[in-house]
């Protein structure tokens, strides 16, 4: 822990902003109620006020974009094509790189594979020479998001080394041997929350004539990206996970690849013209987003990026950094509580460190039992399980699961305060209440708690619920 860090004065006892939901109250398995601790940002964040604002004020407008004549729908079209614009000046994207509204960070990375196959199958590469028999390189340390699509063409995976200087020369390796034309990567590590090196990685890549994708999922909420600066050819992220909880994401990147490639989706608005036996595909971001789109999700994605854009860089940091500070600190000093990491280096190596993401796990304790016992005792939210990264978790020796706490710019230090004295309370006093597996979850076996009177299901009952792993 730096101790620079701890010597200035502690500015994370507020929020940086305010967030929707920040005065939820959660009922605890004993009776009464307690103040709702979010550390699950990485999963999804909660959504800024000001974005959620934004969303009722735009509300009344919302209509079919890009072919109506009537008022509401012109002012939604305008709305949705200067969403892409915000989103373009957040990231930093080159003038001519295409902007595509997606679902998620998931959906973009698929559609992005679906070009990449295309070139891989007859077309060329972005050093000009045929791509045939190139391949796609990506780490072992990345979301299924960022891997999974990747399996289904020529491939090629590196194990990350125990620091990032080793895991860079590793990397290296892997695109001298040739034939890499596209280097796939996150921005940072949606398990442990160190952040990767990504204009050396992309000065890599592009040295030995391949492209770069980053998967910005966790890296976008949290740090400032520059395409242009970092040499990023393309770029994906949500926002689900950056305070605009509506159900869009987004994928920015050089358009010939994206221009070529087969619709990700057939339908309207995806062409100039169809014939009964055939079609002339549109080009640019139309080609990708078949249907009526989704106005508003990109619209508060747009309003999110604004927001974040406004914050002062140095605040920010120092907010989430003492925040991750306090709760490593006080999670290692507790026996029996592991913290992991992948890199012994990630707080020397420049331009690295971590972002507000801290991963354990409790001796004696079923991840999902203690995630369980923390949110019915202590109202404490995190995340467990194997966060839709098998390989990496297996490598760590944590194939059963492990524990994570994620904070941001709506998190303080009661949030790390209540996870600390909670997990305190565990290894000290043992489980208050009884718990069983129901569902495939951990709850309690008597579960008096109710969820509010619009939700259809009551906790702690035969299928009621379901928490999903990420």
């Amino acid at each position: 822990m730096s101790s620079a860090i701890l010597e200035k004065p502690l500015i994370s006892t507020h929020p940086l902003l305010s967030v929707v939901g920040s005065r939820l109250n959660a009922p605890l398995i004993h009776g009464g109620q307690v103040r709702y601790a979010n550390l699950d940002y990485a999963a999804s964040t909660p959504a800024a006020e000001d974005v959620a604002e934004h969303l009722a004020q735009i509300l009344p407008y919302y209509a079919s974009v890009h072919r109506g004549a009537g008022f509401a729908s012109q002012v939604s079209t305008s709305v949705y094509e200067n969403a892409r614009h915000i989103v373009a000046s957040f990231v930093g994207a080159r003038p001519d790189d295409t902007v595509i509204f997606t679902r998620n960070t998931t959906d973009s990375l698929n559609l992005l594979a679906n070009c990449v196959r295309e070139q891989l199958t007859g077309k060329h590469c972005a050093s000009g020479t045929s791509a045939d028999s190139g391949e796609v390189l990506y780490l072992d340390i990345e979301h299924h998001a960022n891997l999974l699509p990747w399996q289904s063409m020529a491939h090629r995976s590196v194990v990350a080394g125990g620091s990032i200087a080793a895991t860079l020369a590793r990397v290296e390796t892997q695109l001298r041997a040739g034939n890499v034309v596209l280097l796939a990567v996150t921005g940072a590590s949606n398990v442990t929350g160190e952040v990767l090196p990504v204009a050396e990685l992309a000065t890599l890549a592009h040295h030995y004539g391949a492209r770069i994708v980053l998967d910005a999922a966790q890296l976008a909420p949290h740090r400032r990206i520059d395409m242009v600066h970092d040499g990023i050819d393309y770029l994906a992220f949500s926002g689900h996970k950056l305070y605009a909880p509506f159900g869009a994401g987004v994928l920015v990147g050089r358009s010939d690849w994206l221009d070529a490639g087969t619709p990700y989706l057939a339908g309207g608005g995806a062409v100039n013209d169809v014939r009964l036996e055939s079609v002339r595909w549109a080009e640019g971001p139309a080609r990708h987003e078949a249907g009526s789109p989704n106005v508003l999700g990109a619209a508060t994605l747009a309003r999110a990026t604004q927001v974040l854009a406004g914050l002062d860089a140095e605040k920010w940091h120092t907010h989430e950094q003492q925040l991750r500070a306090r709760l490593v600190e006080g999670l290692s000093s507790i026996e029996g509580i592991t913290v992991h990491q992948m890199f012994d280096d990630s707080d020397t190596y420049p331009g690295c460190g971590t972002i507000g993401v801290v991963n354990f796990s409790i001796a004696g304790y079923d991840s999902g039992l203690a995630a369980a016992y923390l949110s019915a005792e202590h109202g404490v939210g995190v995340r467990d399980g194997k966060f839709c990264a098998h390989p990496l978790l297996r490598r760590l020796g944590l194939a059963a699961g492990s524990l994570r706490a994620s904070f941001g710019v709506g998190s303080c230090v009661e949030d790390a305060d209540r996870l600390i004295e909670g997990v305190k309370a565990l290894l000290g006093e043992g489980l208050g209440a009884d718990y069983v597996i129901d569902a495939g979850r951990w709850v309690p076996a008597n579960d008096t708690r109710s969820y509010p009177s619009w939700a259809p299901n009551t906790p702690g009952t035969a299928g009621a619920a379901p928490c999903t792993s990420e």
